[in-house]
């Protein structure tokens, strides 16, 4: 490639992910050394998809999600093409087949596809496979604006809204809709809430919170069909969701959250590797020519190496904001890299982009709090002896532990599982406090105290020391965005003086709304300590 040509981008997907990227391409588009093309399939530029549930039950605006300004890019030289989709990819000429017939050429292509809304196969609902993305009118999987507002009308009218699944997503959802003024019933198959991701114990006490905060809840339950009536002008809609066992639960909107799976059939159709999504090493190329690349939600980072730890037990994309993020400014460095003005071949690689933690699993309401993460099927009796190491030390790895609370009737619960005093996995149901300490400890990697009550006591009426020691200010406190509380407090002390505020200084909350609440009442103390005159 000449080093003086520009360099032809193309990016395949206007999500979040993709928005990441493009703002930081925008100095390489601005001097003329970056060709870039945006294709999107919707007709609006990026949002935040992660708060369309707030968005469909009026605590937000479409304004206050959106993550691009299609005039500002088009201003700043970037090809934007809305409401479009692309056919094919021609690898050897490398070109795009747009769905209007025209061609786009690419030097670098980056597919951020995304993932689309898992649509279960139940009698009545997309019969044809070809149409599944048509849900019939009552029916909605809350994943773009058009979702929202049909949720939006469901919970303004006080409606009553099943959710089916019984996902983070869609607990979410339920504890917003229901709080807003509307009748509420989540249905799921397995015998608890969040079966994949918390214990029995915790499952147990979310599932009494659920209903405590005015939630039908009802488990254990497999979904056959859906029943619609009829309306006027000869259409139908949705009337009630079927299950096997003959109920009916009737309502005014179905709102499915069954999960998603990653949008491959772009990457299959033009022979790159896939598997649960686009399979990319880990500088995230699609092709052994590092040409294609792909990131976000539809990206699996899977390198083949069997001796590859990061890679070890890898079962998808991530499906997660924060980690999508940092795939688009790990590419956008590599590809800037590769558009500067000097030759390709004295430019020094940009070290492999790092292995993510793992991640923990944060409930986002405003009366029911859960935390999990980590290694959580232990259970209190197991016998679990020490093993040798197998990293070629030569010692042993020490037997893993539990420790476990719960206090059934005032809806808490915790468990800690430990390895050498260090947190393996963590479940925390109606603690906040508590949860939040554990969570430090797990992603500093500290040792937690010797006796352990004293960390389920954190929610208790007395003030109790913190272990964590001093507030670190380069410690992150968002984690999608990687900004830390010194970023954040600095943000505050400057003048914000609203989450929406930071968020546009750090970009801190503007991701999965899970630090909000931190970053409100850092706020709040600034303020108060301004009154106060504390320093």
């Amino acid at each position: 490639m000449n080093p003086k040509t520009p360099v032809r981008i193309a990016v395949v997907g206007f999500g979040p992910v993709a928005a990441r990227l493009i703002e930081e391409l925008l100095p390489p588009v601005r001097s003329g050394q970056v060709l870039l093309t945006v294709i999107g399939a919707e007709t609006v530029p990026a949002y935040n998809r992660v708060l369309v549930a707030d968005l469909g039950v009026g605590r937000t605006t479409a304004d206050a999600i959106g993550l691009a300004d299609a005039g500002e890019l088009r201003a700043a030289g970037v090809n934007v093409l809305l409401g479009t989709t692309v056919r094919r990819i021609d690898r050897p000429r490398r070109m795009l087949e747009l769905d209007n017939g025209t061609w786009a050429p690419y030097d670098r292509l980056v597919l951020a596809t995304g993932a689309r809304a898992v649509v279960p196969t139940l009698t009545g609902l997309n019969p044809d496979p070809a149409a599944l993305h048509l849900l019939p009118p009552g029916v909605t999987a809350l994943r773009d604006l058009g979702d929202a507002a049909r949720l939006r009308e469901a919970v303004d009218g006080g409606g009553h809204v099943i959710v089916l699944g019984g996902g983070i997503l869609g607990i979410e959802a339920a504890l917003a809709a229901a709080e807003e003024g509307a009748r509420v019933t989540l249905v799921h198959h397995g015998d608890r809430p969040l079966a994949r991701n918390i214990d029995n114990g915790g499952g147990r006490t979310l599932a009494r919170a659920l209903r405590s905060a005015g939630i039908n809840l009802i488990s254990g339950a497999r979904s056959t069909g859906v029943s619609f009536r009829p309306q006027a002008g000869g259409r139908h809609r949705f009337d009630a969701l079927e299950l096997e066992d003959g109920r009916r639960i009737g309502g005014d909107l179905l709102l499915l959250s069954c999960g998603v799976r990653p949008r491959t059939g772009l990457a299959e159709g033009a022979g790159l590797p896939v598997a649960a999504g686009i399979v990319v090493n880990h500088r995230l190329a699609a092709d052994t020519e590092g040409t294609i690349f792909a990131i976000g939600d539809c990206a699996e980072v899977r390198c083949g190496d069997s001796s590859c730890r990061s890679c070890a037990g890898a079962g998808g994309p991530a499906g997660l904001i924060g980690p999508g993020w940092r795939q688009a400014e790990w590419l956008a460095r590599h590809l800037i890299r590769e558009a500067g003005p000097q030759a390709a071949d004295d430019v020094a690689p940009l070290p492999e982009l790092a292995a993510e933690k793992p991640a923990v699993m944060l409930l986002k309401a405003r009366n029911v709090d859960m935390a999990s993460a980590g290694t959580i099927d232990a259970e209190l009796w197991d016998d679990d002896e020490a093993v040798p190491c197998t990293d070629g030390c030569g010692g042993v790895v020490p037997p893993r532990r539990v420790a476990q609370w719960a206090d059934p009737e005032h809806g808490r619960y915790a468990k800690l599982v430990t390895r050498g005093g260090l947190l393996e996995g963590l479940v925390c149901v109606g603690m906040p406090r508590t949860a939040a300490e554990l969570v430090l400890l797990y992603e500093r990697g500290s040792e937690l105290p010797a006796d352990r009550t004293a960390l389920f006591r954190l929610d208790a009426a007395e003030q109790l020391p913190d272990f964590s020691g001093p507030a670190d200010p380069d410690s992150v406190l968002c984690r999608c965005t990687g900004a830390t509380l010194g970023q954040v407090e600095a943000a505050v002390a400057g003048g914000c003086s609203s989450a929406g505020a930071v968020g546009e200084q750090t970009r801190a909350g503007t991701g999965c709304g899970g630090c909000r609440a931190r970053i409100t009442e850092l706020i709040k103390s600034r303020l108060e300590a301004a009154v106060t005159g504390a320093p």
